[in-house]
């Protein structure tokens, strides 16, 4: 091979090695919006459909909805490069950051100015079950409907402090246990086709608001301590103007910033039942990650697979991981997404 040839293979080898980097580093033109399945389809699109076209006029991306039948759908589309930006809830964030590259860049606000959220399980109105000690009895004879697996409040909420606070598995002390959206189980409580069902406030708000008849047929028998308000979060490896250009525009809208009608965007807002964004980062899921590893524990202290050494040891170390968390959120103070 002489110098020419040589000169020019490696050329080739260069730009082959840096074409993904300046490909990955061009901003994109079209991305697409990851939404939870909290209720139907049919029920989330024409919420969000204002919100994401005033999206695309300022932007000028083109921007669809992501929609899918669970939780896993939206964190696994995040994770293949299917959705770009997505609203999760904390647990299902959780996911998203540890196994999809995302990142936390903003939080919802509640438009009735509620700090966060609360995690609830409902009975049917005429039920003889009052509080968690009656839904425990454990007799195999009542009907169990539980959220998605990466819901917060329906799932991971409920399971670390009514279920594992209790050494209660669900499967054993039910006769049936179903996991549906938040819609669906209020529902199923609501026409007695369940005994009991997680769901939390903010759907509970809009029973009561779009099906007054099935609310009145509803109950709460227990309530969780607070929930942190909804993240959006980002794919971290987009390119950073496209980045730029969606965090901006989400973090002024319905602002004095917002660089359109601010009053209007503030109407859209309050159709998804928020009040203007306000930033956020991923250390807001440090309570979520305490709450997962406490259910953990308490899970592996009742697992009788694990020998008395193997669990210890174990718990040991998660518990050490659970200070850690414990310390930064008391670091953090009154703003957990610092």
């Amino acid at each position: 091979m002489n110098a020419f040839t040589k000169a020019l293979t490696a050329c080739a080898v260069a730009l082959s090695i840096s074409a993904p980097a300046i490909a990955q580093d061009a901003p994109k033109s079209e991305i697409n919006f990851g939404i939870i399945s909290t209720e139907s389809q049919q029920n989330l699109r024409p919420k969000w459909e204002p919100f994401l076209k005033d999206m695309e006029e300022k932007t000028g991306l083109s921007v669809n909805p992501f929609f899918a039948t669970d939780y896993a759908g939206v964190i696994e589309g995040m994770r293949f490069g299917k959705v770009d930006v997505a609203w999760f809830g904390n647990k299902s964030a959780m996911e998203a950051v540890d196994r999809a590259g995302g990142e936390i860049f903003a939080q919802t606000v509640d438009v009735t100015g509620n700090p966060g959220y609360w995690s609830l399980i409902l009975a049917p109105a005429d039920s003889k079950l009052n509080s968690v000690d009656d839904l425990l009895k454990c007799d195999q004879s009542l009907n169990f409907g539980l959220g998605d697996p990466n819901s917060t409040s329906g799932y991971l909420v409920p399971m670390t402090f009514v279920f594992a606070k209790n050494g209660v598995d669900p499967k054993k002390c039910f006769k049936t246990v179903r996991n549906a959206n938040h819609e669906t189980n209020a529902m199923a409580v609501a026409n007695g086709q369940v005994d009991a069902a997680s769901n939390n406030t903010e759907n509970l708000g809009l029973i009561e608001k779009n099906n007054p008849d099935a609310f009145k047929k509803i109950k709460v028998i227990w309530k969780s301590p607070l929930i942190p308000s909804d993240p959006l979060v980002i794919k971290a490896d987009l390119p950073e103007e496209t980045k730029t250009k969606i965090e901006d525009f989400i973090l002024s809208y319905g602002t004095p910033d917002s660089h359109g009608d601010a009053k209007a965007e503030k109407e859209v807002l309050a159709g998804l039942e928020w009040a203007p964004f306000r930033k956020s980062t991923n250390d807001q899921l440090l309570p979520i990650r305490v709450m997962e590893i406490s259910k953990t524990i308490a899970q592996m202290q009742g697992d009788s697979s694990m020998s008395d050494e193997e669990k210890a040891a174990k718990i040991k170390e998660l518990e050490a991981q659970k200070a850690e968390y414990e310390a930064k959120i008391e670091a953090n103070g009154e703003n957990p997404g610092a």
